[in-house]
């Protein structure tokens, strides 16, 4: 604190001098701290406007990533439910293979026991031979009818059968060398 009692009461010019430039000094002084104030209080203020702003943007952020992941929800459940479906469709074909194919053994097995009877009542090879080439009456007509039969019943295809196809061949070449 300053006594100005004693700078009024100075006696001389140097005391005078003295005072003023301690005055001087202390005002350059208390200006600088002034100015650094200043110069603190500035960058305080940028500092919480920048804080501010990044505050901002981070809760922008968030919303943005918390509506993304929502939306990354909401397409998974729907993706599961419709792999849930496809899954029950699935089942259900494989559900509905695995009857056909008990059907077919059902249909197998009557099939060879109806074959089982004809060939224990006597009807030979020659009669399912005849009843295959029943209605042909010529040579052209035959070998149609020889193409149509072996394209169907050939061992290779799915239901073929090699013994009616040994059948047809021997039918064939019978009928054949009558003509």
């Amino acid at each position: 604190m300053i006594d100005w009692e004693e700078i009024i009461r100075a006696e001389s010019v140097e005391e005078l001098k003295s005072a003023k430039l301690w005055l001087f000094q202390e005002n350059m002084r208390l200006e600088n701290e002034r100015r650094e104030l200043e110069t603190e209080r500035k960058e305080l203020s940028e500092s919480r406007d920048k804080l501010q702003r990044e505050r901002t943007q981070f809760r922008d952020e968030m919303e943005n990533l918390n509506r993304r992941s929502l939306v990354e929800r909401k397409r998974l459940k729907e993706e599961n439910l419709f792999f849930d479906k496809k899954m029950a469709i699935l089942q259900d074909g494989f559900r509905h293979l695995e009857e056909d194919r008990r059907s077919l053994e059902r249909e197998k097995k009557s099939f060879a026991e109806e074959k089982r009877l004809l060939l224990e009542r006597g009807a030979g090879d020659g009669d399912v031979g005849q009843i295959l080439f029943r209605s042909v009456s010529n040579s052209l007509g035959l070998r149609k009818r020889y193409r149509d039969l072996v394209k169907i019943f050939h061992p290779d295809n799915l239901f073929g059968d090699e013994e009616l196809s040994q059948l047809i061949n021997k039918e064939y070449l019978r009928r054949k060398r009558e003509d």
